[in-house]
């Protein structure tokens, strides 16, 4: 297995463009107005690179996975963080609320390492990646797709943070739970529709 720069930048522009309109980026943008954000950012960096060594390990086998029910999963834990984002954000308790958030590492690592890595199952640039490793070389792809989905995770984070800083945080929280409510019920949508 050798490296090729070109296979590297090919499959970091086609799942960067791929992942950028994605749900995945939009959930890391609300964890990361409630969040701290680099635990969040570690959290679905490991579920991406999971998910990458899946797609260059299995290739083809990802499309034999039951999409509904992970879809229907997904879906599930969207509605969960749009309940806790929605509830957070409607209190009057503005100082006592905001110092509920989760902070602790493994906490905020796990939420996100689960919310990336059940969503993630059978969408767009994980096919994208199987397809690319099949191609244009499985070391390559890995790491180019690898790189590409930490970095659209990392951007979410830092627009999040930066809105966090000049909107209050119970707008941004009650934006962030409309948001994971819209996320839910598109989920569900792909369920039934595809």
């Amino acid at each position: 297995m050798s490296l090729d720069p070109l296979a590297i930048l090919t499959a970091f522009g086609l799942i960067f463009l791929a992942e950028l309109p994605d749900k995945t980026m939009f959930a890391s943008l609300a964890m990361g107005t409630r969040m701290r954000p680099l635990y969040v950012w570690l959290g679905t960096s490991s579920a991406f690179i999971v998910h990458v060594a899946i797609a260059v390990g299995a290739g083809s086998l990802i499309g034999l996975l039951p999409g509904m029910l992970v879809k229907l999963v997904s879906a599930a834990l969207f509605a969960f963080g749009a309940f806790v984002l929605l509830r957070s954000g409607g209190d009057d308790d503005g100082e006592d609320e905001a110092g509920r958030t989760v902070t602790g590492f493994w906490p905020v690592w796990t939420t996100a390492f689960m919310a990336v890595f059940i969503s993630e199952w059978g969408d767009l640039t994980q096919i994208t990646t199987a397809n690319l490793a099949a191609t244009n070389g499985v070391l390559s792809t890995a790491i180019g797709s690898a790189i590409a989905l930490m970095s659209v995770s990392a951007l979410a984070l830092l627009v999040g943070r930066f809105i966090a800083k000049r909107v209050p945080l119970k707008l941004v929280q009650r934006i962030g739970g409309a948001c994971m409510a819209v996320l839910a019920l598109w989920s569900v949508v792909e369920a039934f529709t595809a």
